[in-house]
C-alpha cells in the first residue's frame, strides 16, 4: 500500500485538505486553528514552501518552559524546522517505520516539493486495521469456500 492510497481513503479528502499557517503567524492563532479544526499539528508554510510543522506537543513543551507569554511568539519560534517528509508514493510500511522509530505523530507528504497531504499515525494504524481485516475476510472464505 502506499501513501497515496492512505490520502485517497481519508474521508472528505481531508488528507489533501491541510491546515498550514506561515512562520510569522502567532502562537495564539495556531491554537485558534488546532481547536477550531480539531486536529493535532498544523504545517508551517512560506509561500508555496513547507518550513516546518508544529503540534500540540510542541506548544505544551514551550509552555513548560517559556510559560504563558509563548501565545504572543511567532510560530517560527517554536515549530520543529528538521522535517520528515513522505512522497505519495512511498511505501506505507516505510513511512510507518520511520514514524515509530522517529516518534512523529504526523508527516507531511510532498509531490515535486508541495505539499499534497498530511499523514497521521491514526491514519496508518487505521489503514493497517483495515488491511488485517479485508485479509480476515480473504481467509474465512478460503478456508468456508
Amino acid at each position: 500500500m502506499r501513501i497515496s492510497d492512505i490520502l485517497r481513503e481519508k474521508p472528505a479528502h481531508s488528507g489533501s485538505d491541510v491546515v498550514t499557517l506561515p512562520p510569522d503567524g502567532l502562537v495564539r492563532e495556531l491554537l485558534a486553528a488546532l481547536a477550531d479544526q480539531k486536529i493535532g499539528a498544523v504545517v508551517v508554510v512560506d509561500g508555496d514552501e513547507v518550513r516546518g510543522i508544529v503540534s500540540e506537543r510542541d506548544i505544551v513543551r514551550n509552555l513548560h518552559t517559556r510559560g504563558a507569554d509563548v501565545v504572543d511568539l511567532e510560530i517560527r519560534e517554536i515549530m520543529t524546522s528538521q522535517l520528515f517528509t513522505c512522497s505519495p508514493d512511498d511505501d506505507l510500511d516505510g513511512v510507518a517505520t520511520t514514524m515509530t522509530q522517529r516518534r512523529i505523530r504526523h508527516m507531511p507528504v510532498l509531490a515535486d516539493g508541495r505539499l499534497v497531504g498530511l499523514v497521521s499515525i491514526g491514519d496508518v494504524v487505521s489503514s493497517r486495521m483495515r488491511q488485517l481485516e479485508r485479509d480476515r475476510g480473504q481467509l474465512e472464505q478460503y478456508i468456508s469456500g
